[in-house]
């Protein structure tokens, strides 16, 4: 599997490369991240929470930072084991520049992964499908830490106009329906 996106931050690019770095910041990022300890430089033991399709599992792996220029680029490497669900492993090269204005960095990522077990078994499609969602809740969130409180009250104005009380909730009143993030988390 391999997944290219582009995304563009709020914040300069020496305040992105810090976020991209900050282990509390990751871990309210990802969705179904229970944990990131330091494991050493430059490397963390991850455990998480994730669901395709019918498999869900608990993830623990290891990520470690590569080939790092910053606040330029690096590479991530990561592999996990989900018990019976299987594996996953593969990298991830993350590129930081200047955006259109002074206030702004251009985030880019290529990021090649294979899974083996059951997670195989069901499919590409769905896989993809998967990744592609905690990519895109991935951002979202992270562009709301970066930006501060400010996302989840706008967030509120567009919906009915309450504030909800975490992320989850967030994705429920938004789109009217329950989320897969809220599946995960609440699970």
């Amino acid at each position: 599997m391999e997944l290219t996106e582009t995304h563009t931050l709020p914040v300069t690019q020496e305040r992105a490369w810090e976020a991209l770095n900050d282990a509390s910041i990751l871990k309210a990022c990802i969705p179904g991240c229970d944990s990131i300890e330091a494991e050493g430089e430059n490397a963390y033991a991850v455990a998480m929470t994730a669901a395709v399709g019918p498999v869900k599992a608990r993830f623990k792996g290891r990520m470690e930072l590569t080939n790092i220029d910053a606040p330029r680029t690096y590479t991530i490497v990561f592999e996990g084991q989900g018990g019976a669900a299987g594996f996953s492993k593969g990298s991830a090269t993350v590129h930081l520049e200047p955006g259109d204005d002074a206030d702004s960095t251009k985030l880019s990522y290529t990021a090649n992964a294979q899974v083996g077990g059951k997670l195989a078994q069901i499919g590409s499609r769905l896989v993809d499908g998967a990744a592609r969602k905690i990519a895109a809740e991935f951002f979202k969130r992270f562009g709301a830490q970066l930006q501060g409180d400010q996302a989840p009250q706008d967030a509120a104005a567009e919906g009915n106009g309450d504030a909800p009380d975490a992320p989850e909730e967030q994705d429920v009143q938004q789109k009217g329906k329950k989320s897969w993030t809220a599946w995960i988390s609440k699970s």
